[in-house]
């Protein structure tokens, strides 16, 4: 008896410390720094990338049709995003409509391989007339655009192309492929990453000192007023101001991601972040005085756990908006100057601390407290 009184202490200690990291994961869910909340959410669809201009509201999204599925971009409002809206789809087969954009007026950008290279296109906000960007409908190919963003009134639009043949193939075989892992379908900045490009069970941080084996991207800028083209190097994720001056983009740098800004007339340029992790997809405010972006700089670089952040330009302070444990939230963009959507792969049921194989769009309240 003396013996199991001994051992009995010890038997306890390390039944509780095996018992003990089930109890850390769960308490490890922090409260929501902001309020968030789910805003689109449509059974057997992926709906990624809002973009928002006016009053409306466009989303990519991958939606299930028969046994195979469909990339479409929709439209509707901002204030009623769960009514019917305008939709894109494709007219034929293997055809794939992805990267929405907003236009102020209720026109809608977005990428086609209808022609059979992949091509920008903008259909008009009345009738039913599309406009090919750049003239991109004839470059047979030349041309792969991605990251399709525009100004609020749709005169300046941004995409970024790789030069890299491979890479070209590979990002033309994945824009319509049906299965393509939904992980890629939101976090399409992965196509420029050697480590990232394809799922896998384990990634490498982005972190300053990885290698990247493939060669960046570069971003153009095309004016359709003046038609003229412009093009930045090694950069990608371009966002256009508001009143279409700037552009803030992403440039990769010894494995590691930052944002920059400059002039759309080439002054000023200026490294906005400078962090050993990575940032990406930059979306300006309505009055072009902060910029949202993503980044896992507050998880040591993990490529599936990225928060929304704020990022004031007045004083280049950063605010963390969002901090699920361990979801990845995506492509934000601001419907006023209080709110910010974006997509997520959040559990409705616990969305600080679970997820699941879909994306929807959610929103994130700021609650005045940026600065």
């Amino acid at each position: 008896m003396k013996r199991l009184m001994f051992y009995l202490p010890i038997f306890i200690g390390i039944l509780c410390l095996a018992i003990q990291p089930a109890y850390a994961r769960k308490a490890s869910a922090q409260p929501a720094l902001f309020p968030v909340s789910p805003v689109v959410a449509k059974k057997g669809a992926l709906e990624v990338y809002p973009s928002v201009s006016g009053n409306y509201l466009v989303y990519s999204q991958r939606i299930k049709k028969g046994s195979i599925n469909e990339y479409q971009v929709v439209r509707v409002s901002k204030n009623s995003p769960q009514q019917e809206g305008r939709v894109i789809a494709p007219t034929q087969l293997y055809e794939a409509i992805r990267f929405g954009v907003a236009v102020r007026d209720g026109a809608i950008g977005y990428v086609s391989n209808r022609m059979g290279p992949i091509a920008a296109w903008m259909r008009q906000a009345h009738g039913d007339g599309h406009i090919a960007i750049a003239n991109m409908g004839t470059f047979k190919g030349a041309f792969t655009p991605m990251h399709l963003k525009a100004s609020a009134d749709g005169r300046v639009w941004a995409f970024d192309i790789t030069t890299q043949k491979i890479r070209r193939a590979k990002i033309m075989g994945d824009f319509s492929e049906d299965f393509l892992n939904m992980e890629l379908v939101g976090q399409s900045w992965r196509m420029y990453d050697s480590d990232t490009i394809k799922y896998k069970q384990g990634y490498q941080a982005t972190k300053t000192g990885r290698v990247n084996k493939l060669l960046p991207p570069s971003l153009f800028i095309f004016d359709r007023t003046t038609s003229q083209l412009m093009m930045i190097p090694r950069a990608f994720n371009g966002a256009v101001s508001p009143d279409g001056r700037r552009v803030v983009f992403v440039r990769e740098n010894n494995g590691n991601y930052d944002l920059w800004m400059q002039g759309i007339d080439g002054s000023d340029l200026v490294q906005l972040t400078d962090t050993m992790y990575g940032e990406f997809e930059p979306a300006w405010s309505p009055d072009g005085k902060k910029i949202a972006f993503i980044s896992n700089r507050d998880t040591e670089g993990d490529v599936r756990k990225t928060s929304i952040y704020v990022m004031n330009l007045s004083n280049i302070r950063v605010t963390r908006l969002t901090n699920a444990r361990i979801a990845t939230d995506g492509g934000p963009t601001w419907k006023d100057d209080k709110t910010i959507l974006f997509h997520s792969n959040r559990s409705f049921k616990k969305p600080q601390a679970d997820t699941m194989d879909d994306w929807n769009i959610w929103q994130v309240n700021l609650k005045g407290a940026l600065r």
